[in-house]
């Protein structure tokens, strides 16, 4: 894990991304999706480092998948440390962000409060 990636504005887990090692993070002018991403053209026009900042329930953008979501949801709550060190103790667990080519142990939920109860205890 590489923890001083911390997690986009959108939610997604930087710091676990496999790409992490090419991407130059959605606040680098660098970023190849700045054109498109909603989160991150609503969050600058916001003033808003991420979108869990935000007091509006937003479902736009990446915000309509249910990980990123969810992971906004929980830095609401729990706060972005409180999400990382659950994310690093799961990882430790053997527990996976996803791989290139297949789909993570978070992307096996329906349910946001599901999904975040697995982020904080890392049980199914």
């Amino acid at each position: 894990m590489k923890r001083e990636l911390g997690i986009a504005r959108c939610g997604l887990a930087c710091c676990l991304c496999s790409e992490n090692d090419h991407c130059s993070g959605c606040n680098s002018n660098e970023c190849a999706d700045k054109e498109w991403c909603e989160n991150r053209k609503c969050s600058l026009k916001k003033c808003y480092d991420h979108c869990y900042n935000c007091n509006e329930d937003c479902k736009k953008g990446l915000l309509a998948k249910i990980k990123p979501y969810a992971f906004t949801l929980f830095a609401k709550r729990y706060g972005e440390k409180t999400l990382l060190d659950c994310l690093e103790r799961n990882e430790q667990k053997g527990i996976i962000y996803h791989r290139e080519g297949i789909n993570g142990d978070y992307d096996d939920f329906d349910d946001v409060e599901e999904l975040m109860r697995f982020i904080k205890t890392g049980e199914k």
